[in-house]
């Protein structure tokens, strides 16, 4: 049975490809309104409009914003010459030489969608937008099938174009594609829910793959500022070995002035048990996180080492999100270092992109060291007695973020909630929650993502849904500041979108809005250390 939904803009599939100034467009009343005090429009900022010089020098007609920055072509040949190089790409992903990781679920996806729609209200994109038919899920993959059945497979005269559809090819439909590649967040919610496993997550993802292998088209937040990055400096965030081993020093002396214990990192002890990775972005914007690790470990007698080579202080693996090469060469990267220092396994830091890069994509390469996520590998160490834990140092409000690629993707649902009802007495769930959850709004990589207005736009739209599950997982208290409420978010890419969210709304200041991620709330739970770990002063 169909879905209905109401679409405040429909556009058909030909639309996509017949050139405008602007195909789509989302105004302010267009997006449902906020729980209190966020539900006056007038008092929200404002929405932001690409520049004109923006205009002049990228392809911006998909919509209100842009990410990847397209170059305009110079002249009618290089479009065609762009258009040929599309088709090439086309051909290849479809082919078992070049897409053998992910060839047979896109071909199911390209040949068995029933066109129910049944997906398309689980999309927060979709819904916070006021249902804009562009950022319908089955959109984006009707365009690409009409182009799978036109081009990759071929024949079948009138009768397969009128089953299948038509769509004419130009320039236009290719740069816009491109953008609106960009405009789904990966989190596969909607796969979940579609009766036949049709994975539009998954077609987005492969979309990028060709633009960014055939084209050399990608987000330069995730090619060039990211993998590229990663691979020639040692970390996405820039940092090289020696920036980070500063920084780690700093958090060490920090740990002990805070908790009364001596705190050292460890670094590139051959035979350790353990091979610690982080993001690399903890190191610079939520450094508790590493130093709360380091004492876990120290305090649990564990044998640990961080990695000080290329790559090997940073788990970060954009290529996940947009080109599977890319993903390769990082993922066998931190496999080659774990078996040179010869440890006896990977524990991945608080990141879902990272545990789902290195934990289960990178399974497809090689059999590497074994892996442990920070979820289980926290769900041991609070029940292994061996830490004292006081629950009544947590007496503040407290849910749980949901990391699509953790939970939904990997089904690591339990672990983290263990730990949160043994340590936080006032621990609630948002709704829907675990593998139904709503992404943060900052998925595959829009967390780094704030050139041009896309800001605002990830902020308005893409994380609508997961602000209004965080105000109402907290309706029940004290709405006000004066009563501090902590989002637990195990990963650091969500940690940045919230943490953009709550700027960006004043939730700090208006609602006493505090985020970070698990391991501070065991920290701070600890009988032994001074004090409290979780400062709401420095937060």
């Amino acid at each position: 049975m169909a879905v209905a939904v109401k679409s405040k803009k429909k556009l058909s599939i030909r639309d996509f490809s017949k050139p405008s100034e602007q195909l789509a467009h989302v105004d302010p009343e267009d997006l449902y309104p906020l729980p209190p005090p966020y539900d006056k429009v007038e008092e929200q900022p404002g929405f932001k409009r690409l520049s004109e010089e923006a205009k002049r020098k990228y392809e911006a007609t998909l919509d209100d914003t842009m990410v990847v920055n397209i170059p305009k072509p110079k002249d009618k040949e290089e479009e065609d010459k762009l258009v040929r190089q599309f088709v090439s790409g086309l051909e290849k992903l479809f082919s078992p030489e070049n897409n053998w990781t992910f060839l047979q679920p896109l071909t199911l996806s390209m040949e068995h969608c029933a066109r129910c729609q049944t997906c398309i209200k689980d999309c927060p994109i979709y819904e916070a937008s006021g249902y804009n038919d562009i950022y319908r899920p089955t959109y984006r993959s009707e365009i690409l099938r009409r182009l799978y059945f036109k081009y990759v497979k071929g024949g079948g005269g009138w009768w397969k174009k009128f089953n299948n559809g038509d769509i004419e090819l130009n320039w236009t439909l290719v740069s816009r594609l491109l953008e609106l590649s960009y405009r789904c967040t990966l989190c596969r919610r909607c796969a979940q829910s579609c009766p036949i496993g049709v994975d539009n997550g998954q077609i987005s993802h492969d979309l990028r793959k060709l633009f960014s292998c055939e084209m050399e088209l990608a987000a330069k937040d995730l090619h060039e500022k990211g993998t590229i990055q990663q691979l020639t400096v040692g970390s996405s965030t820039g940092m090289n070995a020696l920036v980070v081993k500063d920084n780690c020093e700093f958090i060490d002396e920090d740990m002990e002035e805070r908790t009364g214990i001596k705190v050292e990192t460890v670094w590139d002890k051959e035979g350790a048990d353990v091979l610690l990775i982080h993001n690399a972005g903890e190191f610079l914007a939520w450094p508790d996180n590493p130093g709360a690790f380091a004492l876990i470990l120290q305090e649990m007698g564990i044998s640990w080492t961080l990695s000080s080579e290329i790559a090997g202080y940073d788990g970060v693996n954009y290529g996940l999100f947009y080109d599977d090469v890319q993903l390769a060469r990082i993922a066998m990267r931190h496999y080659e270092i774990a078996e040179k220092l010869k440890v006896k396994k990977i524990l991945m830091g608080e990141c879902g992109h990272l545990t789902k890069a290195m934990g289960v994509v990178g399974d497809r390469l090689t059999q590497a060291t074994p892996r442990e996520n920070a979820m289980a590998f926290l769900d041991g160490v609070v029940f292994s007695g061996k830490l004292k834990l006081d629950p009544s140092r947590n007496d503040f409000p407290v849910t749980l973020h949901d990391p699509c690629n953790m939970v939904r993707s990997m089904g690591i649902v339990e672990p983290q909630r263990r730990v949160l009802r043994h340590i936080a007495p006032k621990f609630r769930e948002m709704h829907p929650h675990g593998v139904r959850n709503y992404c943060c709004g900052g998925g595959s990589g829009w967390a780094i993502m704030s050139q041009n207005n896309f800001l605002d736009w990830r902020i308005q739209v893409s994380g609508r849904k997961k602000f209004e599950q965080i105000l109402n997982a907290f309706a029940d208290e004290d709405p006000g500041a004066e009563t501090p409420k902590y989002v637990c978010a195990p990963c650091s890419n969500c940690k940045g979108q919230i943490r953009d969210l709550f700027d960006y709304y004043g939730a700090k200041e208006k609602s006493g809005l505090y985020y970070g991620g698990l391991i501070e709330l065991v920290v701070n739970a600890m009988v032994d250390i001074k004090g409290r770990f979780i400062d709401w002063e420095i937060m």
